[in-house]
């Protein structure tokens, strides 16, 4: 397997070599391992690695990743860190246009012309800026012999993987993990890995969320080593029953096996440690347990997140454990009853906002500490509901919601919105996915990236389909795969909104952002198919979240209005020293040269960008207090 630079014009090549995504579990060698949380089946490879920044393709370090190359000019940079913050390229803020447009003509390959394949938009691109990454490393003694991967958890735009000069794989989908496995060029004493990351290629088409445009390693890469009898993908589906007294509770495991002595105990227990269910199975390619009843189960939801405690734990035979697995999860249902969104029998009311990843310090690279202090905030201020604003979010964040409670709108990372709006008005004479069929496997495979990735999660009641895509046979196709391999939760997307002939295909709500209370009365009172919910409302930019009882009343009286999601929950600016004053201040978008910018329109958040809390906090406060 020979890498292809073109491959960066093509929408039909997104995922080269890469392991299929599955479960975000994690496994340990024992059980003191798991109390201490710290895995001797991971290493972390985060830190200082050797870089170079190449202004466009054509003048990046084509072999670097060769074993012989002299890299002494390289540089070095910290992973993760989008490499803008190291300093070597502009910040750059865009909410709907992409950022090349008024200085590159590009339109996606296939879009106006059936045979135009966008040969050379990107690989050719003089505005297509490259990073190069080395990181030497020597493998464990203790994993010899062993399957060996690496995991990179986040990773814009579109990037090339290799191992001591053999090639691995190539990989879009900034937002989902990649891994590669690196087994077959492993070698004893010290290993080359090289990774080339491109700011642009036709992923750019799919990711045009409203925020700043970084690229580089940005989040966790780590290599992992698997024991002879390996969970490769978990999946647990607790459903109550009978009248939600009690759970059934099926679990389904892929397993690798290469010990065929191996055993599988499966332990649950509840949120006291009590044992519930306990068998020993011989360890196959697939493991299941079906059906198990758990009489008298705690439900989970906002007010009372009740989660029971999965163990997997497996040995060679002979008692020697080589690998366990924990995984929390919860019984609830969501559906739908006389056009009601009901959570455990009970009217869903949310009290949402929109959130995307953010530190002032450092953009998208955030740390467990932002994410609990978020939470902690959504907490206090009677906030319990999310929206991965437009991408899946750091598996964290997800661990997070399953224990506080928090009911999250898990979002495919697809926004292609500046190719179907223009100056305001509706014109998808270009857009994508659309109904083209080259575009079709790129936003399946990020729809597939994010269910496996989060299938576990209980405090996921809602997959979306992405964000301001207009509305398409490819997004039709999307909605079909969640509804084949997740029947028991519900489907979103908003953009159908602006082409409505696939509304019976797709959405299980209706969706709309920043309509009026007017709007939304006209809606519920004219034979309305759907439940009502407001992806985005409120706009909280400047002196502005007032007129939110005019919205909130709308609860009281029509019980298919769900509530929705305030944009947003913090302003993306960044901190930097005032080159006159040499104070620290925040600066938004247009305030570095970038050109096109939204300029102030990143800071829409409830919190400013270092989270201290902006006054109409205590707005939404009040009001979604009355309905927590």
């Amino acid at each position: 397997m020979k890498p292809d630079i073109s491959w960066l014009d093509d929408p039909e090549v997104f995922r080269v070599g890469q392991i299929p995504a599955h479960s975000d579990h994690h496994y340990y060698r024992n059980n003191n391992e798991i109390t201490n949380d710290r895995s001797s089946y991971v290493e972390n490879l985060n830190g200082n690695w050797q870089f170079k920044f190449s202004r466009d393709p054509m003048s990046r370090p084509s072999r670097f990743y060769e074993a012989g190359f002299d890299s002494g000019d390289f540089d070095t940079i910290k992973v993760p860190q989008h490499i803008e913050f190291a300093g070597y390229d502009r910040f750059h803020y865009i909410n709907t246009l992409y950022p090349w447009e008024g200085h590159v003509f590009r339109r996606p390959a296939y879009a106006l012309n059936p045979d135009d394949e966008g040969k050379g938009m990107f690989s050719q691109a003089k505005d297509n800026r490259v990073g190069s990454y080395i990181k030497t490393f020597t493998l464990n003694p203790d994993w010899q012999g062993m399957q060996v991967r690496v995991r990179f958890e986040g990773v814009e735009k579109a990037m090339y993987v290799w191992l001591n000069g053999h090639f691995l794989g190539y990989a879009e989908d900034s937002f989902t993990p990649s891994e590669f496995d690196l087994t077959p060029y492993l070698k004893a004493g010290e290993n080359k890995l090289a990774v080339e990351v491109f700011k642009l290629s036709t992923a750019a088409f799919l990711e045009d969320q409203d925020m700043f445009r970084f690229f580089g390693i940005f989040r966790d890469v780590s290599l992992m080593a698997q024991p002879k009898v390996h969970v490769e993908d978990l999946l647990i589906k607790p459903v109550p029953i009978n009248h939600f007294e009690d759970g059934d509770l099926t679990i389904q495991a892929k397993l690798t096996v290469k010990d065929p002595r191996a055993r599988v105990k499966i332990v649950v227990r509840d949120a006291d440690g009590n044992r519930l269910f306990e068998d020993i199975k011989p360890a196959n390619n697939r493991l299941e347990v079906n059906n198990q009843v758990i009489k008298r189960c705690h439900l989970w939801d906002t007010h009372h997140s009740y989660l029971y405690q999965l163990l997997i734990e497996i040995d060679d035979g002979t008692g020697k454990v080589l690998e366990v697995v924990p995984y929390q999860f919860g019984f609830r249902k969501i559906e739908i009853n006389n056009k009601i969104i009901e959570l455990n029998d009970k009217r869903l009311i949310i009290n949402g906002v929109n959130r995307h990843e953010w530190n002032c310090h450092s953009g998208r690279v955030i740390t467990s500490d932002d994410m609990k202090s978020d939470i902690r905030v959504m907490r206090e201020n009677h906030i319990n509901a999310v929206r991965t604003c437009h991408y899946p979010d750091h598996t964290e964040w997800y661990r997070l919601c399953d224990t506080q409670g928090i009911y999250v709108m898990a979002e495919d990372n697809l926004e292609s919105h500046g190719t179907w709006q223009k100056l305001g008005g509706v014109e998808p004479s270009y857009n994508v996915p659309g109904s083209l069929p080259q575009w079709q496997a790129a936003v399946l495979d990020r729809a597939k990236n994010n269910y496996e990735l989060l299938k576990n999660h209980p405090s996921i009641l809602f997959w979306s389909l992405g964000n301001e895509s207009y509305a398409g046979d490819d997004i039709a196709a999307m909605n079909r795969y969640y509804k084949q391999v997740d029947p028991d939760r519900l489907v979103h997307y908003e953009g159908v909104f602006h082409n409505p002939k696939y509304k019976p295909q797709i959405s299980d709500v209706e969706s709309r952002m920043y309509a009026t209370p007017t709007d939304i009365r006209d809606y519920l009172e004219n034979n309305p198919q759907k439940p009502f919910i407001l992806c985005e409302y409120m706009h909280d930019m400047g002196n502005s979240l007032g007129g939110m009882k005019s919205y909130t009343d709308l609860i009281d009286k029509y019980p298919m209005y769900q509530g929705g999601f305030i944009w947003d929950f913090i302003d993306q600016a960044i901190e930097v020293k005032d080159e006159v004053t040499g104070q620290a201040v925040l600066r938004y978008g247009g305030d570095f040269d970038d050109r096109p910018a939204d300029y102030e329109f990143s800071g829409d958040g409830l919190l400013f960008s270092d989270r201290t809390p902006k006054p109409a906090m205590q707005e939404v406060k009040y009001y979604y207090g009355q309905y927590n």
